[in-house]
């Protein structure tokens, strides 16, 4: 536990709508700022096993617990919501001078991350140089509402019980569960996943867990704005996809396949939906592939 608490101690501090945001800042590379964009329900602590690496080759790396994760504010009157997710991210990186960024998202943040697409779409379009991204890295994640296999605490939670499935939810149940959407030979260990029920629980989270899942219904919602945003944008893509991810894996790519343009896909077909922490060397070496092929 003492790399996780030195991960802890080691943060700064963003306030946004008067609220505290836990971030992680690193990086000694020249290939300009990154910023990570973590899962559900996790935290900027899904990134550890592979922040060295990262921190080798970009100047700045970024990455924050969104609002209502990990160790940032969860407050309990709060409209989560997709938007202001990206907000928070945008707010962040203008703080810090960055104007141009590249991103590795997952999950969740794949959903924030086509978003942030959208919008930087539409400032390309009205001349508006203020933020641009410059390349975006996708790891497993619900790109398109009709393939994502929802776990049954997910619809649970998204249910009408959700408040209480979220409240009277145990360590154990929560093991269980998203010990399932990992590969049948990178499952995490006892001390992972304590990490994970310690960054879902603190602040009092469990009690928002219904509140956090409406990202399901957005991406139908916005479908057409989310998937729209991979299919017309200029930007360098690239999928990282665990193919073993009962949630969206093998038949998420096929998908991505049909529907992004000039797909560019690494398959890792022993993995499940956490490739950083799965297998973080081959994470890593994709992701500065990437890099140093499609983006410079």
């Amino acid at each position: 536990m003492e790399e996780f608490a030195l991960w802890r101690a080691s943060g700064r501090r963003h306030t946004h709508r008067g609220h505290q945001i836990f971030w992680r800042d690193g990086g000694a590379g020249t290939d300009g700022a990154l910023l990570c964009i973590h899962g559900f329900p996790t935290a900027s602590w899904d990134w550890h096993a592979v922040w060295p690496g990262l921190c080798a080759r970009f100047a700045r790396v970024i990455a924050p617990d969104m609002i209502g994760f990990g160790w940032s504010a969860k407050p309990l009157n709060y409209r989560y919501a997709i938007a202001d997710q990206a907000d928070l991210h945008e707010n962040l990186l203008r703080e810090q001078g960055i104007g141009r960024v590249h991103i590795l998202a997952h999950d969740y943040g794949d959903t924030v991350a086509q978003e942030l697409l959208a919008r930087d779409i539409r400032r390309r379009a009205e001349g508006d140089d203020s933020l641009v991204i410059e390349s975006v890295c996708l790891l497993n994640g619900g790109l398109f509402p009709e393939t994502h296999r929802a776990r049954l605490i997910q619809r649970l939670l998204a249910g009408p019980l959700g408040p209480l499935i979220g409240i009277l939810g145990t360590e154990r149940t929560f093991a269980r569960s998203l010990a399932a959407v990992f590969g049948p030979r990178t499952k995490p260990s006892e001390e992972q996943m304590r990490q994970f029920w310690l960054l879902w629980c603190s602040k009092h989270g469990k009690r928002n867990g219904h509140k956090l899942i409406r990202y399901m219904s957005e991406r139908r919602a916005n479908r057409a704005r989310w998937v729209g945003a991979l299919q017309e944008t200029t930007v360098p893509l690239r999928l990282i996809d665990g193919l073993r991810d009962p949630v969206s894996g093998a038949h998420m790519v096929a998908r991505y396949r049909e529907l992004v343009p000039d797909p560019d896909v690494v398959e890792l077909p022993e993995v499940g939906h956490y490739p950083q922490l799965e297998a973080p060397d081959d994470t890593l070496a994709a992701v500065l592939d990437f890099h140093s092929t499609r983006v410079e």
